[in-house]
């Protein structure tokens, strides 16, 4: 099983970038999916969940801004960033579990089963 997340870049603040994830083998099977992020000089971070049937979940900041969708039958996830600010600024991960309640909680208190490496968004002022 594997993820691989994509789409990260540089932006200017106001701007929107959509990040991809892309599931192999049965990562996506009845498993929730979450992207996190890591912002400098920060703890890594809940962002948004979403689980197999499509419900989503977003921490505060993300809401009203980010976008998360899945597509089951193509193992994708991804997450569109509109009205993006420099405190966004960090490396962004993927992540899948069984569990929704695991992905969703915005302490992200678990461990989850199945990481992606990060992709770096960067957003300048």
């Amino acid at each position: 099983v594997h993820l691989q997340a994509c789409g990260g870049g540089l932006v200017q603040a106001g701007g929107s970038l959509r990040l991809t994830c892309t599931a192999s083998g049965r990562a996506f099977d009845g498993y929730a999916m979450g992207w996190f992020r890591q912002r400098p000089g920060h703890r890594r971070e809940f962002v948004a969940a979403i689980g197999w049937s499509g419900s989503p979940y977003y921490s505060d900041s993300a809401k009203g801004r980010f976008t998360i969708t899945r597509d089951n039958i193509n193992l994708v996830g991804y997450l569109q960033m509109t009205s993006l600010k420099p405190e966004d600024t960090g490396l962004y991960y993927c992540a899948a579990d069984p569990a929704l309640w695991k992905v969703m909680d915005p302490n992200n208190s678990y461990v989850l089963n199945y990481w992606g490496k990060g992709t770096l968004v960067t957003v300048s002022s």
